[in-house]
């Protein structure tokens, strides 16, 4: 019904607001001609006058009177919509929706957010925990702006605009101490109790995936469900395991766990920050990407 004549009815609520055709035309900075034909217009288009003409100005008509209230109610929405948008780009009000593993969240993602919520309190934060696979299914979905995930992830509809480097290493509690001295060799680790991630994790499947590169199948007396619990696990002496170097490099300075140097390199791996190919993003997250440290995704 508006089709494009939604100037008709900014020229009509001025004329309303203002009583004055030349009041109207000020305001809306055209000519008073041209505010008059609007509104001739658009009693044509609605079948009757809106307006009754007089020396000192114009007034409404019944008809008039009750356009008016939807004209106004109308127009004061667009212009909350307006401000409203506004304040998203000032970053003002808004939201941004994370997906990220647990390990992830808590050694990377985490002094992260507290800096974006510092910095832009008025905008929600929602983060929802879910494995690699999950967390580019939600992309995939709409329900996240962006995920943190395990390297490689690939997916047609996905873009990974950056990465964060990560290096594992075989640890253990102190009661290991003395295998510190020379480097360990793969084959080495079937005398020694191991802790490992479950299978179907992205890390359990890099760790796999190794050893396999060396004719070696890693066999675990110890299943867990985390890394966090790895550690533990290994600080309590149950055996040694693997853990990302970066997350748990205040307990490898403490002693808490010691690092065993691997004959076998393993190699580099990466946390991708993945987002939807093609889509727009919001300036919340815009802005939280710049703060994330990003290294070349090709690596």
């Amino acid at each position: 019904m508006l089709d494009n004549n939604l100037e008709w009815y900014r020229s009509f609520y001025w004329c309303a607001k203002t009583g004055s055709l030349s009041r109207a035309a000020e305001r809306l900075h055209i000519t008073q001609p041209a505010v008059s034909h609007t509104i001739k217009q658009l009693e044509e288009r609605l079948g009757g006058p809106l307006f009754i003409r007089g020396a000192r100005g114009v007034q409404l008509t019944a008809e008039g009177e009750v356009l008016f209230r939807y004209v106004e109610q109308a127009l004061q929405y667009m212009e909350t919509g307006e401000k409203k948008i506004l304040d998203m780009h000032q970053l003002a009000m808004g939201d941004i929706n994370i997906g990220a593993g647990d390990t992830i969240c808590k050694h990377v993602l985490l002094p992260y957010l507290e800096r974006f919520h510092d910095a832009y309190p008025q905008i929600r934060i929602r983060v929802t925990n879910r494995t690699t696979p999950e967390t580019v299914s939600l992309l995939k979905e709409g329900i996240i702006d962006l995920g943190l995930v395990h390297l490689p992830a690939k997916d047609n509809r996905i873009e990974i605009v950056g990465s964060l480097p990560l290096q594992d290493c075989l640890v253990g509690g102190s009661r290991y101490a003395e295998l510190a001295g020379k480097p360990l060799k793969l084959r080495e680790l079937e005398g020694y109790p191991l802790l490992l991630l479950e299978e179907g994790t992205s890390t359990r499947n890099f760790l796999d995936t190794y050893s396999r590169g060396y004719g070696v199948e890693l066999k675990e007396e110890f299943s867990l469900g985390s890394m966090d619990l790895l550690a533990e696990f290994a600080k309590s002496g149950f055996g040694l395991t693997f853990l990302v170097r970066e997350y748990y490099k205040q307990e490898l300075e403490a002693g808490e766990l010691v690092e065993f140097p691997m004959e076998e390199p393993i190699p580099a791996r990466y946390i991708g920050i993945a987002v939807l190919r093609g889509v727009p993003r919001t300036q919340a997250a815009k802005r939280f990407l710049e703060m994330l440290p990003m290294h070349d995704p090709s690596l």
